[in-house]
């Protein structure tokens, strides 16, 4: 559409005129500001991320599972801290305003937005590589809230859903793994549209210590909630890499890893290869009931991985025991 605007580009794709903006939204796009009425007695959780052209996400990805996950790797935070998302800004650099991206991108960012009750409150947007900021707005109970500084000697160690497959799916679109096509395409899903934890995060409310979401890698992650809980932590790599859900897709036929190459990879892809954004938590094992409740309610399956322990550092087991040693390195942008 040639000669569309900011301002038409915002108004076609970005506001939506007639619907109820949720709870707490008082005024939505349209302002230089947004108004919002936090519910009385909750605090805000909020959280930031972006989203950058070839640091994130292939250039030619589609842009409706490009809407959704923009959104999703905030939901994912919301839920690590047990809050109910309420509201989000989308910040939006394009080297280009066109209707064919711009529609099925909006339309993928709605989807799971709606589906969460999160409405977009406002934002900016810009001519310049492919940019996505988004900052999303949650309520929490005071006291209630999950946070990395909780974890005690005892809790065991969890994680939700599945882990690896992502990292997998990059590996193979770079070249250096690879998977039959059905699982490859499993596997791309798992890392372009992740499932934000936000029902298991408020379930856990009252029931976990301490949790974080896993964006970085498993190691990297858990390792934020032990140095800010003052604590050590020991792993089972075997629990850890059953999670792994495209693993009988490298397998042999007897479930058996065929070498020792694709089992340090998949290790490699389930500690270190982030971009999973599932929650890993912890919890007394007095609470393992209501572990398993809240993953029941929540419709998400947990796992027992580990368990922490006084002192510092992250040690690594076998299913025999026995340390496995090992240069996992979580993801950093600057490292």
């Amino acid at each position: 559409m040639a000669g569309l605007g900011e301002f038409a580009l915002i108004a076609r794709y970005f506001q939506r005129p007639g619907r109820a903006l949720g709870p707490g939204v008082v005024l939505g796009v349209g302002d230089d500001c947004a108004l919002v009425q936090p519910t009385p007695g909750m605090q805000w959780a909020v959280s930031s991320d972006m989203l950058v052209s070839g640091r994130h996400f292939f250039p030619d990805v589609d842009p409706r599972t490009l809407g959704h996950k923009a959104l999703a790797v905030n939901l994912s935070d919301l839920a690590a801290c047990g809050a109910r998302p309420r509201a989000f800004t989308l910040a939006l650099a394009l080297p280009e305003a066109r209707p064919e991206w711009l529609e099925p991108f909006s339309e993928g960012l709605f989807a799971l937005a709606d589906a969460h009750g999160c409405a977009l409150i406002g934002g900016d947007t810009t001519r310049g590589p492919l940019n996505i900021c988004i900052t999303v707005m949650g309520e929490v109970v005071p006291g209630q809230a999950l946070l990395r500084s909780g974890a005690r000697a005892g809790d065991d160690i969890y994680v939700s859903g599945t882990l690896g497959d992502a990292a997998l799916a990059l590996q193979c679109l770079q070249g250096k793994a690879q998977l039959a096509p059905a699982a490859l395409a499993k596997a791309r899903q798992r890392m372009e549209q992740p499932t934000p934890r936000v029902a298991l995060g408020l379930a856990l409310r009252g029931t976990a210590t301490a949790a974080a979401d896993v964006s970085d890698g498993l190691l990297g992650d858990l390792g934020h909630i032990l140095a800010q809980s003052g604590v050590g932590a020991t792993i089972n790599a075997d629990s850890a890499i059953s999670l792994l859900a495209a693993r009988a897709d490298i397998t042999g036929a007897r479930g058996q890893f065929d070498s020792e190459v694709p089992y340090a990879q998949a290790l490699e892809c389930v500690l270190a290869g982030g971009d999973d954004y599932e929650l890993v938590f912890t919890a007394p094992p007095s609470q393992a009931t209501a572990v398993q409740a809240a993953a029941l309610s929540s419709g998400t399956p947990v796992t027992r991985i580990g368990h922490i322990h006084a002192g510092s550092g992250l040690l690594l087991v076998n299913a025999n025991g026995d340390r496995l040693q090992g240069n996992w390195k979580s993801f950093d942008h600057f490292a």
